[in-house]
């Protein structure tokens, strides 16, 4: 039996689509009833990370976990690996991110991170570890406004990172869920080629036919919008985040990514060419 925690998430919904037909699979989520995996039957298990009880009846019978958590001043990841050792779990994969390698990154988001994956190191389980970059899906935040003003707001505009195609992460995912040999080995998880979002702008606007103005977002102004969605300290730990790709910390191609799916990373533009309906003005 496979565990997917984060099942109604980004990678999460991508990885219950491409789980192998016949695998026992069960799906974790607060709502069970948003668990989507494209007509297949899901077990499904409604499951929170501060309850206990519902961490034993989630991995009850598991054989392998996929762990995503997002509470960046929780302690899920422990709680988690816990219960899972006290079920018998043989393996957790564990969705982490690149930027736990910088040295210079001391936000707290990464402080976070470096702490959770020490956790899984250390909790007598076997571990395997993907430390993607961001999501090309993250600029499903300008839909909006290339939809209704042809405009594509962002900081540091010129400042260029590979990042990722969440149905790749899923794909790796499966690889490392469903084969052996994978055990202490951490993946970091890039696209292509390391693109700013004025060119991720420029290629989009291609796509739809039509010239899209970018428009470079000052930090007070990012961090206003930031504060909209994500309390203060979050907010600080993204902002040093993009200054420290705005240095250039993040612009490094990894081939682990291909090497897992035995084939090219989904370029941008494949990506925002499969999701061009989400930028398209509404007909009328």
């Amino acid at each position: 039996m496979i565990l997917v925690t984060g099942a109604t998430g980004t990678v999460g919904r991508e990885l219950l689509r491409r789980l192998p037909a016949g695998t026992d699979v069960r799906a974790m989520a607060r709502e069970p009833g948003r668990v989507a995996a494209a007509g297949r039957r899901i077990e499904t298990v409604a499951g929170d990370y501060t309850d206990t009880r519902s961490l034993e009846r989630a991995l009850t019978g598991v054989r392998t976990a996929f762990l995503v958590t997002a509470a960046v001043e929780g302690r899920h990841d422990e709680r988690f690996l816990r219960a899972a050792r006290d079920a018998g779990v043989q393996r957790v994969v564990k969705l982490s991110a690149a930027a736990v390698l910088d040295d210079r990154a001391q936000d707290l988001i990464t402080r976070w991170q470096r702490a959770s994956e020490e956790a899984l190191r250390g909790c007598g389980l076997e571990w395997t570890l993907l430390r993607p970059r961001a999501f090309m899906s993250n600029c499903l935040s300008w839909a909006a406004s290339v939809r209704g003003e042809g405009v594509v707001r962002a900081l540091n505009g010129r400042s260029a990172s590979p990042c990722v195609d969440p149905r790749d992460i899923a794909g790796a995912a499966v690889r490392v869920l469903t084969e052996e040999g994978h055990e202490g080995r951490a993946y970091t998880l890039t696209g292509p080629e390391a693109i700013a979002p004025v060119e991720q702008a420029r290629q989009l606007g291609r796509l739809l036919g039509v010239p899209l103005r970018f428009e470079e977002l000052s930090p007070q102004q990012a961090r206003a919008g930031l504060a909209l969605r994500y309390p203060r300290p979050v907010v600080e730990a993204l902002l040093a985040s993009a200054e420290r790709q705005r240095a250039g910390a993040k612009a490094r191609v990894d081939g682990a990514l291909a090497a897992l799916l035995g084939r090219p990373a989904t370029t941008f533009r494949a990506w925002a060419r499969d999701h061009l309906e989400a930028f398209a003005p509404v007909p009328g």
